[in-house]
């Protein structure tokens, strides 16, 4: 059996009108199972108790023989199934204290997909049928699936444009270690520029929301003075102001995993900033700015991309003073106003760049830990491992 990294390959397709009716059946009846059982584990919580993955497995089993909820056997009862384990999930995450308390699924806001397991859909010859549907779906293959393989999960999803995609996750065998090089690299990010490489190289922000936000702004005022309710005119608008978010979206996506997978490929190791980016965009006047840049999703990729190809990400403590200390000599400047953008050292007389040295000290900064094992506070925690200060993240890529 091939082994490998296991990678959700991602693909959009054009359902019947059949099957988009039974795929919208199945993310109601996901979403009411959800809210089901978290109320009803809710209301065990407060009363001190614990219910289990497999006493709401035992409750969707009579929900469905009520009258009231007899509707939730007309669709496959593994995405339901499913829903609770990712319940359970949840739930597990929030006794570690890794996320916070379960929230309700909404029908507006939450994002409507149903998971298939193997029993639940079959893969043959590029034809993907899911259960209670007569007819396979029609997928554009915008790149193959890895030879030899055969999808674990299926995830099919609508999002707020109104796109439908599917989500097959395989062994992918392609994905191995990358020789080593030697070299590391120090990366700071910022809004002027989107990295500052301690190469002294500078990668330009592209400020994708910025260049749609003329067209956003109109969509949105016009979405505005629709009548509120589900008229026609106001889900056009809507669905307007969705493909224009979704178009930002995709653009900004594409550009940072063209960027990661360079870096990974490029570098042994990684040295970033340990950024407390939901904090920083509590700041209004740059939280617009911050979210178009996407600090958080470039770590996550750089992260998990890393583990793929064997590489190492270090993160450095966000109290490291990497702007104000001296890449030439280590000396430290006291202040470091954010106007002053370069600057010449008093001591050896060297030229700095901001974020250049910033990011040549965050190099040096990584690279000491890298050997003694100490010196920087830890990145964020891994589920189900103990903090440090160098982190291998196994994620998948979306």
């Amino acid at each position: 059996m091939i082994r490998g990294v296991k990678r959700a390959f991602k693909y959009r397709f054009y359902p019947t009108s059949e099957q988009a009716a039974e795929l919208a059946r199945t993310f109601g009846c996901v979403r009411k199972v959800y809210n089901m059982a978290l109320a009803a584990r809710t209301e065990a919580w407060a009363r001190g108790e614990r219910i289990s993955y497999n006493a709401t497995s035992a409750m969707l089993t009579a929900w469905k023989k009520t009258g009231e909820l007899a509707y939730l056997s007309e669709v496959s009862s593994v995405p339901l199934q499913q829903c609770l384990r990712h319940l359970q999930g949840a739930f597990v995450a929030f006794w570690e204290k890794r996320s916070k308390y379960p929230r309700f699924k909404s029908r507006k806001n939450s994002r409507r997909s149903a998971e298939y397991t193997s029993s639940a859909f079959r893969f043959r010859d590029g034809l993907l049928h899911l259960a209670k549907m007569k007819d396979p779906l029609d997928i554009v293959w915008s790149r193959p699936l890895p030879e030899g393989t055969q999808p674990t999960t299926v995830t099919v999803s609508q999002d707020a444009a109104g796109r439908w995609f599917v989500s097959m996750l395989c062994e992918d065998p392609g994905v191995k270690p990358l020789p080593a090089t030697g070299t590391a690299v120090g990366i700071d990010v910022g809004l002027a520029h989107l990295l500052a490489l301690s190469t002294g190289e500078k990668i330009a922000n592209p400020r994708h929301e910025r260049r749609d936000r003329a067209r956003l702004a109109k969509a949105q005022r016009e979405l505005s003075r629709k009548a509120k309710g589900n008229g026609a005119n106001r889900r056009k608008a809507r669905l307007k102001v969705a493909r224009i978010h979704a178009r930002i979206s995709d653009r900004r996506r594409d550009h940072l995993h063209k960027l990661t997978t360079r870096l990974v490929r490029e570098n042994q190791t990684l040295v970033i900033e340990d950024l407390t980016i939901r904090n920083m965009v509590k700041n209004r006047s740059m939280a617009r700015a911050i979210s178009d840049a996407a600090w958080s999703g470039f770590r996550s990729m750089l992260e998990y991309k890393a583990a793929w190809y064997g590489r190492e990400v270090i993160a450095v403590d966000r109290f490291f003073p990497s702007s104000r200390l001296y890449s030439a000599c280590g000396t430290l400047q006291d202040k470091m106003p954010l106007s002053v953008r370069t600057w010449t050292c008093g001591n050896c007389g060297t030229t700095h760049d901001r974020d250049v040295n910033a990011a040549k000290s965050l190099r040096a900064a990584g690279l000491a830990v890298s050997v003694c094992g100490a010196g920087v506070r830890p990145q964020r925690r891994t589920p189900g491992r103990p903090s440090a200060t160098k982190q291998k993240n196994p994620r998948r890529e979306p």
